[in-house]
């Protein structure tokens, strides 16, 4: 009887059957590209509060609420979504890679008892599935800090991309095509610390909120573990994306580029803006990167789980 299991409960070595990597890829840019849809606005005002002040400038936002309602007057409602095209391809590109690893990964180092591997692990599995995917996704990053950054340019100044592959295209005509991964080291930077805080911080809340008893696995938990994830991952990652933000959006000024590096970002935002302003725009950096966090893993822990009993019920 014990050794008559139906195929849906587990595999010849015990384990259950899970779906197969290829569509644990698949869901994970799927999960991502969902919820982009729902805060792309969010994101855009994230950004343009990164650049606000930029060189010492008069702060061009006082406040998110504050470039919210700028961005409606001066772009339109149509304004808020700029850049929606490079968004979903950046979920496509980096999500489906980040994901998909960290997943796979963490499977495979899950004991054949179903002990799951220590949060030091889940930190390391983390961080190894996010610089993969940010190397990936990079030109797809560059492109969407970009159209998101144009509308508050003057109208001769913009760079006027018309979607996320116009702009793929024209970076790589005008200015070369090692420029599609400019800030490639920030960026891959930024997601070994978003996904060390983000992914482990995920799986270790979860854990908890279920080995308290007060929570079973259903989307109640997958949005309480969500949100805590995200609230880590704003604190710990907003120096770094500001920095990769700069760099991504600089120009050549008399041949040069504004910025050398990632050091000489933080050192002139901290000497010209102020220490604390490497945190500058934590309310709309949390409001994005947050609903977002929740928004993903909830839509891909349904996926699996709309997978699971499609396909692997027996």
């Amino acid at each position: 009887m014990a050794a008559t299991a139906s195929p849906g409960a587990g595999g010849m070595d015990g384990k259950p059957r899970t779906s197969p990597k290829s569509v644990k890829f698949l869901f994970g840019g799927l999960a991502g590209m969902g919820a982009t849809v729902f805060v792309q606005p969010l994101d855009l005002v994230k950004n343009r509060m990164q650049l606000s002040g930029e060189g010492a400038k008069t702060r061009e936002y006082k406040t998110s609420f504050h470039a919210l309602t700028s961005i409606l007057k001066a772009e339109g409602l149509r304004g808020i979504y700029t850049g929606l095209s490079a968004g979903l391809l950046r979920q496509a590109t980096y999500t489906t890679t980040r994901l998909g690893i960290y997943t796979v990964l963490f499977e495979r180092l899950t004991g054949a008892d179903g002990t799951p591997p220590g949060f030091l692990l889940k930190a390391l599995i983390g961080m190894t599935a996010g610089a993969t995917g940010a190397f990936v996704g990079t030109p797809a990053e560059v492109a969407l800090i970009r159209m998101t950054a144009d509308g508050r340019l003057p109208a001769d100044q913009r760079r006027g991309y018309k979607n996320v592959f116009n702009a793929l295209i024209r970076i790589a005509q005008e200015e070369g095509v090692p420029t599609l991964w400019r800030g490639c080291i920030p960026t891959m930077a930024r997601a070994v610390v978003v996904n060390a805080a983000q992914l482990a911080s995920y799986s270790q809340s979860k854990q908890f909120l279920l080995d308290s008893g007060y929570f079973s696995d259903n989307i109640l938990c997958h949005f309480c573990a969500s949100m805590i994830s995200g609230l880590v991952t704003t604190a710990a990652s907003m120096p770094v994306d500001i920095v990769k933000t700069r760099i991504q959006n600089m120009r050549m000024i008399d041949g040069k580029p504004e910025y050398k590096n990632g050091l000489d970002v933080l050192l002139k935002v901290v000497r010209y803006e102020g220490f604390f302003s490497l945190w500058k725009g934590f309310t709309p950096y949390y409001a994005r990167l947050g609903p977002h966090t929740v928004l993903t893993f909830i839509f891909l822990e349904q996926m699996n789980k709309a997978y699971k009993r499609l396909f692997l019920s027996g």
